[in-house]
């Protein structure tokens, strides 16, 4: 289920472009052009409001979706017909947009409120499959298969009576047991062992990561498009980044390559507190000649707690504004 903060920025967003002179009148009109919204869900989100806790929320999304209505790139002053709100509903097709408005049917718009995080993934996914949903790949327990030796390691300086003597003949009960129990590593063996799982991770994780690259230009620039979540149809993305409004328009890779060049995408380990693997790329914009960065990283680390399944989540390191490809909403 999404979370109530989410809920208050999607919702409060698709109300804004409705044209209503405030966010109260909206409210109480529950007007018919958020079709799907039920009565439920509009009694939440004016609890919500009443209840004060997210007004910052309130205030920045509904100015986010007025500016949207009146933007060029936008709806242009024309109030839409309908605002569908996707909710907490998994998307079943296999998109790059984090669609969670449908305008008219047309406009798709994505909600970021204070989240660098672009993708979190299975790390087989990302690193063996390079985001595609392709079949096949090295998944399972990603600790144990990219660092077995390490993380049996680990395993030994905290495995208690009772537990098995191999970390792979773990249940999914005595995981959950195992993660309960370890807040922090119990002693200096722990800890130092732990590090030394984090270094092998991280190397081997980058290490498949470039394998499935191969270095080929094309299979580089289709993974630069998988990480910044350009696809096939334009969206926008409303929201705030560090306090600051975020209104971009993200291009198609059509429209990316009439004005970018792709130099270079590189992958490599990175010192952290968990496994960590930075991914750096360097484009050139056709018209000014001049070259930008892009940078982010990854974060491999339990889901669950300790010695539970591994995800992968992927972080933009560089400003929005500042990515090719992210157009300022105009």
């Amino acid at each position: 289920m999404a979370g109530l903060r989410t809920v208050v920025t999607e919702l409060a967003t698709g109300l804004g472009m409705l044209g209503l002179p405030t966010l109260d009148e909206a409210l109480a009109a529950r007007p018919a052009a958020m079709v799907s919204m039920s009565p439920a869900e509009w009694d939440r989100l004016a609890g919500l409001h009443e209840g004060g806790a997210f007004a910052a929320d309130f205030a920045a999304a509904w100015d986010n979706g007025r500016a949207f209505l009146e933007a060029r790139d936008g709806l242009r002053g024309r109030r839409p017909l309908t605002v569908e709100w996707k909710g907490s509903h998994k998307a079943p097709g296999d998109e790059a947009a984090p669609v969670d408005l449908r305008i008219d049917h047309v406009y798709l718009v994505s909600g970021k409120y204070e989240s660098d995080i672009l993708h979190n993934a299975a790390p087989a996914r990302l690193f063996d499959k390079l985001l595609t949903n392709s079949p096949g790949g090295r998944g399972g327990n990603w600790f144990a298969a990219v660092a077995p030796d390490e993380h049996q390691a680990l395993y030994q300086t905290v495995r208690t009576p009772g537990l098995p003597a191999l970390v792979d003949d773990l249940t999914a009960a005595e995981q959950r047991r195992l993660g309960t129990e370890l807040r922090a590593w119990p002693t200096v063996a722990a800890q130092e062992a732990y590090r030394a799982l984090v270094a092998a991770v991280a190397a081997e994780s980058a290490a498949r990561w470039r394998e499935g690259l191969k270095q080929v230009r094309s299979q580089q620039e289709l993974m630069l498009w998988r990480l910044l979540r350009i696809g096939s149809a334009p969206y926008f993305v409303l929201g705030t980044r560090k306090a600051a409004g975020l209104r971009i328009r993200v291009a198609t890779p059509w429209d990316w390559r009439q004005r970018y060049a792709l130099r270079s995408f590189e992958v490599a380990a990175q010192p952290g507190g968990q496994p960590r693997v930075g991914w750096r790329a360097v484009v050139r914009d056709r018209h000014s000649g001049d070259d930008a960065e892009v940078r982010g990283h990854v974060e491999v680390r339990w889901a669950h707690g300790r010695f539970s399944t591994a995800e992968a989540k992927v972080y933009l390191d560089t400003p929005h504004n500042d990515v090719p490809g992210y157009f300022p909403l105009l």
